[in-house]
Parts: structure tokens; sequence; C-alpha cells
């Protein structure tokens, strides 16, 4: 059995990569691997601790109703994270990864977002990029 690794943040494009990563493992029969990855530091304190609990939390109970094998892994050990996405769905032999991508201006379109451009290019496998609505 294969995996499908997501990338989730708390925000709609989180949301959608997990909608996303569901439909693909059941597609694929594959477990689903979901990362949160915060780099830690000062800004990732208490209350951030607490918040990001309460979001998984939630997550958690989106998956449990999704019947799908899965892991939901929570990240805080200074790793971009790309990093930690690739890693994870290097040691998983991944099939899939599924990143959630948000609306950009003009300009920002010219440069994708860093975590985002390093997965397409690094990835070991394939990567499949969702956007909200």
């Amino acid at each position: 059995m294969g995996a499908v690794v997501v990338g989730y943040v708390p925000k709609p494009e989180g949301e959608a990569a997990v909608a996303q990563g569901i439909a693909e493992a059941k597609l694929r029969g594959a477990t689903l691997i979901v990362v949160n990855s915060h780099r830690g530091g000062r800004e990732f304190d208490d209350q951030a601790s607490a918040r990001s609990e309460s979001d998984l939390s939630a997550l958690e109970t989106m998956l449990k109703d999704s019947g799908l094998e899965y892991d939901v892994r929570q990240l805080v050990r200074g790793l971009e994270p790309a990093e930690d996405l690739i890693g994870i769905a290097e040691d998983s032999g991944a099939d899939l990864i599924v990143i959630g991508l948000r609306r950009r201006t003009p300009v920002g379109k010219l440069i994708l977002g860093s975590n985002a451009q390093r997965i397409l290019l690094d990835a070991p496998c394939p990567v499949l990029a969702v956007k909200v609505g």
C-alpha cells in the first residue's frame, strides 16, 4: 500500500489540500499522512501551540470520518515545511504529495511561495497543488 502525503495548515488552502488528499488516498487505496510543520522559535509560543492542538483536533475528526488509514504528524523542529514534507515523502515512499495554494496578486504570481516552489521542484514523487474554491 502506498502513501499520500498532505501539507496541512489551518487555513482554507490547507483544508482544500486535506480534502483532495482524502480523495486521492481513497482512489489509490493508500495511507494518508497529514503533515503540519512549524519552524518553531519565538512565534510558536504556548498560545500558538494550544491553537495548533485545537486545529489538529478538528482535523482528526474529519480524518476519522473518511474511513482511511491515516497518520497526523505535527512537527516543530526548526525545518522549513518543504523540508519536512519532502523528507516524509521520501521516507514513506509516497505516491503523491498534495499541497494547497492561496490566491496571489499578479505580482505575487511571479514568485510562487518558496515552500510550494521547493516542493514542486524537489519532491521525490508527483505533486498535486490545489487551490481554494
